[in-house]
């Protein structure tokens, strides 16, 4: 299969080409695959039984848990935001909810016990500073309670923040109650594209959280860029590239903005003719990896970008990196248990979803009755795909011994119609294709969501609302 054309193997960590023809002919619409199967394939026929059951079984074997708490409330809304979210400003109202987390998470240890160690912890939202110190440390406090959870910096213990609800104060709670790194939204600086998307935010508010989070301890920092924003130009975003490279934190999201008002309400307050035009959009990713590139970040995947030395990046090179909901980890393909409304966790091969709407959540709690609404239980044909998909995702190639080993198949049998699908990317330089392995190439990088479609059993059945893959 393989031409003179494509000589030159590729890997992990090769800086991306941004070949706009190729771009061009490969952008469409697909799953960002935190999960295989994607959310679009589960359905109601999991309830609070079949979660119940798959607790118990969990309970059973050894590997490490990851936990999961959605603390759903923000204090203002950001009309570019397609998060679940509770947008408000009564504060009173994350008492209850924690009492009903706290609930939560006692119903669920009473059924997976307490023998599994937990090695990964993250909160996000919403904005899960929205709670107050009092609240953090209450929930943590019971979180440790009911999980036997790792001691110190052997725990991924992570948590979403927005700098303009997190004072001095709050950065002590936080390591208090045991985290150790920090994710924390940005966008951009531009003071007309902050104005346009309703997130007002400062430099000096952004920097003093990052310098305080250092200082008391913090392992990691991460910060969320996006481009595609209302009035964005490629000059704009520069100036916001400079300030973050000045900020230089550990991992930085660039993630796509993807207009989809019909989808989520508050995008409808966004003027649609200041988006940018396709080709602005792509002039300013363009320009961004350079920079971020140049800077010194390693290209981990998709949207995401580190520093060498950061975590992802060795287990990256190492061929240890995986992708669940909180997106690109270290954690090797752990059950992970979701907490709070409309949470989703995997666990016993299977995922399950809490409900979506706070009232019927809380009604559910408050009956001592677990919020389950919908999940997917994986056949063996899922989870042969699920592992093809995560190391395409996570290590740019496919070694077609080693999955058919793992498998019991032969690979290029099982995959004949995906194997024939991918040679015209092999055609077009997207990858390599021989016959015992893929490569995809630097042209391809940025399109690795496309090639992982391939192998999605799935998609070709049921059509769903994706982003654009740039």
């Amino acid at each position: 299969m393989t031409t003179q054309r494509h000589k030159t193997q590729t890997a992990a960590g090769d800086r991306p080409v941004f070949d706009l023809p190729l771009i061009h002919k490969y952008d469409k619409a697909g799953p960002r695959y935190t999960s295989y199967p994607t959310a679009p394939m589960f359905h109601d026929g999991f309830q609070g039984a079949q979660y119940i059951q798959a607790l118990q079984n969990a309970s059973k074997k050894d590997a490490p848990l990851s936990l999961y708490v959605h603390i759903p409330f923000c204090n203002t809304v950001c009309y570019y935001c397609g998060c679940n979210k509770i947008v408000t400003k009564r504060y009173e109202r994350a008492a209850p909810y924690v009492a009903r987390l706290k609930k939560e998470i006692a119903m669920i240890a009473a059924h997976i016990g307490k023998e599994r160690q937990v090695s990964q912890v993250h909160w996000g939202g919403g904005t899960p500073t929205f709670l107050n110190d009092a609240q953090i440390l209450d929930l943590s406090a019971c979180l440790h309670e009911h999980f036997d959870i790792l001691d110190g910096e052997a725990v991924e213990f992570s948590i979403e923040i927005d700098p303009r609800e997190c004072g001095s104060e709050t950065i002590s709670t936080l390591r208090k109650a045991g985290f150790n790194r920090m994710s924390m939204g940005v966008q951009d600086f531009d003071p007309c594209v902050q104005k346009a998307v309703n997130r007002i935010q400062s430099y000096d508010e952004t920097l003093k959280v990052l310098t305080e989070a250092r200082a008391a301890g913090f392992a990691s920092m991460n910060i969320d860029l996006m481009y595609g924003l209302p009035l964005q130009t490629v000059e704009s975003f520069d100036r916001t590239l400079s300030t973050i490279i000045e900020f230089s934190p550990d991992r930085i999201a660039l993630f796509n903005y993807a207009h989809l008002p019909h989808m989520f309400m508050p995008q409808r307050r966004i003027n649609e003719d200041d988006i940018p035009t396709p080709q602005t959009k792509l002039n300013i990713l363009e320009h961004s990896i350079s920079r971020l590139l140049d800077a010194g970040y390693v290209f981990i995947g998709m949207d995401h970008f580190a520093k060498p030395e950061d975590e992802l990046s060795v287990a990256q090179a190492k061929g240890l990196l995986y992708r669940n909901f909180q997106g690109y980890s270290t954690h090797a393909d752990a059950d992970m248990v979701g907490i709070g409304v409309s949470s989703i966790g995997y666990i016993d091969g299977a995922f399950f979803q809490n409900e979506k709407e706070i009232d019927t959540y809380d009604q559910a709690i408050d009956d001592h009755q677990f919020a389950t609404m919908r999940g997917y239980r994986l056949t063996n044909e899922d989870h042969l795909r699920r592992v093809v998909i995560m190391r395409l995702m996570c290590d740019f190639s496919l070694n077609f011994q080693r999955i058919a080993k793992q498998f019991s198949l032969n690979f290029s049998e099982h995959f004949s119609q995906e194997i024939l699908d991918l040679q015209k990317m092999h055609e077009d330089g997207l990858l390599v294709l021989t016959l015992d392995s893929l490569v995809v190439q630097p042209a391809g990088r940025l399109l690795i969501r496309n090639i992982a479609m391939v192998f999605d059993e799935h998609l070709k059945k049921k059509q769903s609302s994706f982003s654009k893959v740039i």
